[in-house]
């Protein structure tokens, strides 16, 4: 029997039969579904008690209909999905097919060039070059060159130089004024974020995409134009004069500031003219390009401490999309005056990489992200009601709060105190503006009186250290590089108000996840510092501490031209309007070469040293071709403080050294998470070519062979070397622990480093009765007493937790003492037997 059951007004049962539904019962089981789609028995037969009209169906009548109900709801979802792919797969045809044609052309143009060069060469009397071969656009532009259009301030000499830069933008967006090679590491598909390609050999740097969008073109064109909504390096656009024109377009005269990455280089600002017009073809054109002096247009005079960049013509191409949406072309192009920087620096102003994955990219992602936001429903809000937008606009405010610290500009209230030469520049701010948004009224009731805003800054270069694994370390381990002592410093300058007073020491963190933001690129979060702060009344009783947290460039996969760990003390009521003084860090990475990718799960391990190389120098600093790497990348830091004006002094002498210790902690992490950190020059050894650890893992495996009467590792292992390398490579985790009261560990092999999912910096941080659940712990000290009598003990299977909390499962697990070659006990070893994450 093939009867459909599509508008669920039929039943199917067991037995073949169907049940017809009156529109009235259809209309109740369709509310029903809406507040719980999969009821159990118990509920559907109180669904039956509570709705009359539903009193003659049988439960097991209802349990079909709602099985049926969501196979169709499943059906339609994998049908919309569907749909939503063959749309993105016919308009990424169409841009493959446009790219073909393009490519085409600048074949065709390049053979008849060829053919022309060879011919001159023969016959130096041929006439000019021919320009048959040349696009549209291109004869358009020999065509406003040869007239000799005004070129002055006047409206027809401003429009003159708008159609200029129509022609210009089209011919790079859509033509071969700029030779494009595809970005590396980007590949076009139905699931990428468009087609990415940069320029090769141009005045400048230039990068160019195309993508589709789920927005109207009017909708894509004011996104576009408000650049500081979407390009986080962006300070601000001034409109300095808008002029309409006879074909419906707009002309617009604006003034552009951009933020300085780091505190090493100085910020940029730009004199520009913007085109607004629709083509014949019903496409909506954005365009600019610089105004300079040798175009006798408007000027504007040069801003002190900002350096005059130039944007060559740019702009934004926006065809409307058969099915909704958009097809948009953007195109960068800009000349950032890379001489005005440091040498060491230059590549962020020199590679076209660099622009398209800040600048192009991020025009082309916020789209995205706001397009699917405008389709998300209610479901979108998350556990801490906050809409995606709302998150969005929070995490613009972290990202501008620091940049606004990193930069300190003079307009906006910052100054410099004392030497601007030292390692770490303080400023502080104590201008209305800036301090309206720190004292405000927190909801439990205290109000804060910070006078001023202080700031503590500084850059350091870091050699061959990934950015994404240093910063994703110091986002889990913060005992690494914060100072619990800063609270009591912070409590001295700042006897009331938690905003001030939470910037500093961590214990023990939560992490409560926020939301990811397009491709994950970006994700924000709260995490709770438990028992850190002080009540402004009683400062001995602990307060919890939120901190608002922004992370961005931590996936190793991802393209991202910086990663980001800003953050900044909030209330607990975490309302929209919070006052904010972002602190974190960036890291930047200077080699525009292409860097071998890592591995995710990389830690600080030991494991560097199992790849040694004849010349003694690890695999991991070497490239194929046998040839050094060593990349390079800028770290800027930045910490904000609250403070009262009269403790300024000793707050900022307190700030300073902070600084100063958080640089030294980052340089200690970054040598340790390097994967060629050891060089052959200066004869350093990796750790595990100590003989320390050479020793430890043969005292290990001897011990375990003297209580148990088996061998631990189960290939014959000869030579000190060879047996550290089966025990780091043993599949079960083995880990040590001291043998002081309270036990820490200090040892791991890789397992045992991924089960607690941590590194060997950050092990000794974590205490051996802190991995056991309530069982385990009782377990543990039942047995130990045996352990350090008999010397060993065998503990039943149960569940112990990582450093980040989550519940890993073992099967059983071993224990025993670690003898010494004077057979006295140097630690305690345990083995858990095929472990797990729950």
């Amino acid at each position: 029997m093939a009867m459909s059951c599509k508008d669920g007004k039929l039943g199917c049962l067991d037995n073949g039969k169907y049940v017809r539904y009156t529109p009235e019962q259809v209309e109740a089981l369709e509310r029903l579904y809406h507040e719980c789609p999969k009821p159990s028995s118990i509920r559907r037969q109180q669904l039956i008690r509570e709705c009359p009209i539903l009193s003659n169906i049988e439960p097991k009548q209802i349990k079909v209909w709602f099985q049926n109900r969501r196979c169709r709801e499943k059906q339609r979802k994998e049908a919309s999905r569907l749909q939503a792919v063959n749309r993105k797969l016919t308009a990424m045809n169409k841009l493959l097919m446009e790219e073909n044609d393009r490519l085409q052309k600048q074949v065709s143009q390049l053979v008849h060039e060829n053919s022309y060069f060879r011919q001159h060469t023969h016959n130096p009397s041929l006439p000019a070059k021919d320009t048959s071969c040349e696009s549209v656009v291109t004869s358009g532009q020999h065509q406003l060159a040869s007239q000799n259009p005004p070129r002055d301030a006047s409206p027809a000499g401003l429009l003159s130089i708008a159609e200029e830069t129509l022609a210009e933008f089209l011919s790079k967006a859509t033509g071969t004024a700029v030779e494009w090679v595809q970005m590396p590491g980007m590949k076009p598909g139905p699931d990428s974020i468009g087609i990415i390609a940069i320029s090769h050999g141009c005045t400048g740097v230039a990068a160019r995409a195309c993508g589709l969008v789920g927005l109207e073109p009017t909708r894509v064109a004011e996104i576009v134009k408000d650049r500081p909504l979407w390009f986080r390096e962006c300070r601000a656009v001034d409109v300095m004069n808008v002029l309409p024109t006879a074909n419906g377009g707009t002309i617009e005269l604006l003034y552009m500031q951009l933020y300085a990455p780091t505190t090493l280089a100085p910020p940029r600002d730009f004199w520009l003219l913007r085109y607004t017009s629709v083509l014949e073809d019903g496409s909506l054109v954005v365009c600019e390009r610089s105004l300079k002096s040798t175009q006798n247009g408007p000027s504007m005079p040069l801003v002190q401490h900002f350096v005059r960049a130039e944007m060559l013509p740019s702009g934004y191409l926006i065809r409307p999309c058969d099915g909704g949406g958009s097809i948009i072309h953007i195109v960068d192009h800009m000349d950032l005056e890379a001489c005005s920087v440091p040498e060491v620096l230059r590549p962020l102003y020199e590679s076209p990489k660099v622009l398209a994955q800040k600048t192009t990219m991020a025009a082309l992602r916020q789209l995205k992200q706001i397009a699917q936001e405008v389709t998300q429903t209610n479901s979108s809000v998350n556990g801490w009601g906050r809409r995606p937008a709302a998150l969005r606009a929070l995490s613009q405010r972290l990202s501008r709060g620091f940049n606004e610290a990193v930069n300190g500009f003079t307009d906006e209230g910052w100054s410099v105190i004392g030497d601007s030469m030292d390692d770490v520049t303080i400023t502080v701010n104590s201008s209305p503006d800036k301090l309206m948004g720190v004292n405000l009224t927190f909801s439990n009731g205290f109000a804060p009186v910070s006078s001023v805003v202080l700031c503590a800054k500084a850059s350091m270069l870091l050699q061959n250290v990934p950015p994404a694994i240093l910063l994703r370390f110091l986002r889990e381990h913060r005992s690494e590089w914060a100072d619990n002592n800063i609270d009591a410093y912070l409590a001295a300058a700042v006897k009331v108000g938690p905003c001030s007073a939470r910037v500093g020491g961590f214990g023990g963190q939560v992490i409560l996840p926020l939301a990811h933001t397009i491709e994950h690129e970006e994700f924000m979060e709260v995490i709770k510092l438990e028992g850190l702060g002080h009540s402004p009344e009683d400062a001995i009783v602990p307060r919890d501490i939120f901190l608002l947290q922004l992370c961005s460039g931590m996936d190793e996969s991802a393209v991202g031209t910086c990663a980001e760990l800003i953050f900044a003390p909030i209330d607990a009521s975490f309302a929209d309007d919070a006052p904010l003084l972002p602190s974190g860090f960036r890291i930047i990475p200077l080699d525009s070469a292409k860097q071998e990718i890592s591995s995710p799960n990389r830690t600080l391990d030991l494991a560097s040293a199992l790849e040694i190389g004849s010349a003694g120098t690890t695999k991991a600093s070497t490239d194929q071709s046998g040839n050094s790497t060593c990349a390079r990348s800028v770290m800027t830091i930045a910490f904000e403080f609250g403070i009262e004006s009269h403790m300024q002094e000793h707050v900022a002498s307190m700030a300073r050294q902070y600084v100063r210790g958080i640089i030294s902690s980052v340089q200690r992490v970054a040598l340790a998470l390097s994967p060629s950190h050891i060089s052959s020059q200066v004869g350093l050894r990796t750790p595990l070519g100590t003989p320390e650890a050479q020793t430890l893992a043969r005292w290990i495996c001897q011990s375990y062979r003297c209580y148990m009467g088996v061998e631990l590792l189960k290939s014959n292992s000869e030579g000190n070397e060879s047996v550290l390398k089966n025990l780091w490579h043993h599949t079960d985790a083995i880990i040590c622990c001291s043998m002081k009261a309270l036990p820490v560990f200090t040892f791991a092999n890789q397992a045992g480093l991924d089960m607690l999912e941590t590194t060997l910096v950050a092990l000794q941080d974590i205490s051996l009765e802190k991995i056991f659940d309530e069982n385990g712990k009782k377990t543990l000290c039942s047995e130990f007493p045996q352990i350090m009598q008999q010397g060993f003990a065998c503990l039943q299977g149960g569940i112990c937790l990582s450093s980040m909390g989550r519940p890993v499962s073992y099967e059983r697990a071993v224990a025993w003492k670690v003898l010494n070659e004077e057979e006295n006990a140097h630690c305690i070893c345990f083995v858990f037997i095929n472990w797990s994450f729950v």
